[in-house]
């Protein structure tokens, strides 16, 4: 079905959108952040994207796709980088008016530089795989200047939150890997990675995710604050 990568856009932001507008949650209020955060981490990983396709990384199955394209990239695929940081943007900001508590102080500055050190290994030990390291190393770098530069204390929540948002996840990130699916709507080189899946999905995605993610909190946030 043509119109499979689209629907799976559509129907992963319809329901945040029109939640957005609800008088409890006022997201909406939060707009003029988030756009430009989703407007510069879009730019981060499309342009990663597009190189990524060009060079056999991953790539789209034409039987899914409207046939709309920019560059090398189905429209789709652009609008992934809406879609999702809007939804998990939304899940962040409703989840952190009714949860008062993340992880503990303690366990997150424990937490926080064992994932990092294990990034920064894998990123290593992979790093003849391309999809692998260069998550790998974005996803510690990005951590890094969220603990060590920024200093935010929202990571204990957001490792709660997020940990929330994999539930969707797999299910959005499943349906374009092949999960209940004739044929992948993305594919994968599994020269490029690890190898390990969770069902249909390469288990770089949790990590790809979580960075794409926090990106966009990280700019989100800092603008609202100004």
């Amino acid at each position: 079905m043509n119109y499979a990568y689209l629907l799976i856009d559509f129907f992963t932001i319809i329901v945040p959108f029109i939640y957005s507008f609800h008088p409890k949650l006022n997201f909406y209020k939060t707009w003029r952040a988030f756009f430009p955060a989703v407007a510069a981490t879009g730019l981060v990983f499309i342009c990663w994207d597009i190189y990524f396709t060009s060079i056999g990384v991953w790539g789209f199955n034409p039987r899914y796709l409207i046939g709309w394209q920019v560059g090398n990239l189905p429209v789709e695929e652009m609008l992934f980088f809406l879609c999702i940081p809007y939804s998990c943007v939304f899940t962040f900001h409703c989840l952190n008016l009714f949860i008062k508590k993340g992880m503990p102080a303690r366990a997150e500055a424990i937490f926080t530089p064992l994932l990092i050190a294990l990034m920064m290994i894998i990123g290593v030990v992979a790093f003849d795989q391309i999809y692998t390291t260069v998550t790998a190393f974005l996803l510690a770098f990005l951590l890094i200047i969220a603990r060590y530069v920024l200093k935010v204390e929202w990571l204990g929540k957001f490792y709660l939150i997020y940990a929330v948002l994999l539930i969707p996840f797999t299910i959005v990130n499943g349906l374009l890997t092949g999960t209940g699916m004739d044929e992948h709507v993305v594919w994968y080189n599994t020269a490029e990675i690890f190898g390990l899946r969770l069902l249909t999905i390469p288990v770089e995605d949790v990590f790809y995710g979580m960075a794409l993610i926090l990106m966009n909190l990280l700019i989100y946030k800092n603008l609202l604050r100004k």
